[in-house]
């Protein structure tokens, strides 16, 4: 009986597991993960599981680091510093518009491998633009901010009723906010008849270049 366990054991391997908690967690979100479910999709027993996963927290954890460094060997390719670090801030973006569960981990756990990975990879490009070393920590953490700062707003989205539609959202806040006192909220008024129709991918890239001519401003000061 021992020898059969650990044959089964064996062959239900981590990536196995991961890959089936991701399937659960994109088609029915974090609430729906539990060791039961997963042992069903799995045809396999809990203790299985356990062998190689310690509890929730660390399937998640290791679900999004599983996205996160496949998204990176993606972009393994030679580029300019600040196209690389533009390559790994969408391929954040578009990670986390396909698997919106990983918003409130990746926001909240700064420490995790899979924001390591990020920050790796950002940090030796921010290197390579010669930015100097007393700069080098708040250039990337700024860098870093921005990236994660995505993260927040799917945690956010995610917590929305799931069948409220983004465009339907936008619209009656641009409406709550077209109604707020002009002498009191001047700006806020302005800014609502371009809330709907936005392009989230295009003002999240907006930010990015923002930063990055901050970055290059000082790397332009900096003694040669």
């Amino acid at each position: 009986m021992a020898t059969r366990t650990a044959r089964r054991t064996g062959a239900l391997s981590k990536e196995r597991i991961v890959e089936a908690a991701i399937g659960i967690l994109d088609t029915d979100g974090e609430g729906a993960l539990t060791f039961r479910a997963l042992s069903a999709r799995l045809a396999t027993g809990s203790g299985a599981i356990y062998w190689h996963i310690a509890d929730k927290q660390a399937l998640v954890a290791a679900a999004t680091d599983h996205i996160i460094a496949g998204m990176m060997a993606g972009l393994a390719t030679p580029r300019a510093p600040q196209d690389a670090i533009r390559a790994v801030a969408l391929g954040v973006f578009d990670a986390l518009d396909a698997h919106p569960w990983m918003g409130a981990l990746l926001s909240g756990d700064p420490w995790q491998r899979a924001v390591l990975r990020i920050l790796e990879s950002v940090g030796r490009q921010v290197q390579a633009l010669g930015v100097p070393d007393d700069a080098l920590f708040n250039a990337t953490t700024a860098l870093m901010n921005a990236i994660l700062g995505i993260a927040a707003q799917h945690a956010a989205a995610a917590r929305l009723p799931r069948d409220t539609e983004r465009s339907a959202h936008l619209t009656a806040m641009a409406a709550e906010w077209a109604e707020l006192d002009p002498a009191e909220y001047p700006f806020v008024r302005q800014l609502a008849a371009h809330v709907p129709g936005h392009d989230d991918r295009e003002q999240f890239l907006a930010g990015i270049n923002l930063v990055l001519t901050g970055i290059e401003s000082i790397r332009e000061r900096s003694p040669r």
